[in-house]
């Protein structure tokens, strides 16, 4: 009980430990001086705490998945996803000094997941959540479908409430909606499919 404990908090900062460093850094980048730090020259002000930012979103990812990958052997499909978009898109954002590309990565990762949940329901007839899912809980068919669904729909919402976000706000106030309002939000969608489990939930055969 207790590993499985440890397991799981272990799980929860790799996953938001990244979003984390993200928001501390872009809001104390100006007083810890960090623009002297980044690998790109003349910077408006404005620009170095999405810069520094992005710089330490990177790093954090890279080490976040490198633990994930030698404490379990393994790398969850979605983090390595998110991860990767992460490096590209954090890469442009560098390279060409324009914080756009960092921006667009939440709503990229969550199109490409709703993409695949949807189109697996849609096109190929599979709920693919459940390819994902299956060592952690056993649904029914039906169960796999609806879940799928609610998934994938619940990500067009994320895609479009960044969108929105980073479109018509300031820097700040997106990265803050990323930490505290993209998180909680999927805490609680989360949540509320509980009865759906329940509901569709196959017995336990191993307590037989």
């Amino acid at each position: 009980m207790v590993e499985r404990k440890q397991s799981g908090i272990l799980k929860l900062v790799l996953e938001l430990g990244p979003l984390a460093t993200f928001f501390l850094v872009n809001s104390r980048a100006e007083a810890w001086d960090l623009g002297r730090f980044l690998p790109t020259a003349d910077l408006p002000a404005d620009q170095v705490p999405i810069m520094a930012a992005t710089c330490a979103f990177m790093v954090a990812t890279v080490i976040s998945l490198s633990v994930s990958l030698a404490v379990y052997r393994r790398v969850p499909i979605m983090p390595l996803v998110s991860g990767a978009i992460v490096i590209l898109f954090g890469g442009l954002t560098l390279y060409l000094q324009n914080d756009t590309f960092i921006k667009m990565k939440p709503t990229i990762v969550n199109l490409i997941f709703a993409a695949a949940l949807l189109g697996g329901l849609f096109i190929f007839k599979r709920p693919l959540l459940g390819l994902v899912f299956d060592s952690v809980f056993k649904l029914d068919a039906e169960g796999w479908w609806k879940l799928s669904l609610r998934w994938g729909l619940f990500f067009l919402v994320l895609a479009a409430l960044n969108e929105i976000v980073w479109r018509n706000f300031s820097t700040d106030t997106w990265v803050a909606f990323k930490v505290f309002g993209t998180m909680p939000l999927t805490v609680l969608f989360t949540l509320t499919q509980l009865p759906l489990l329940q509901r569709h939930a196959l017995p336990d055969e191993s307590a037989s």
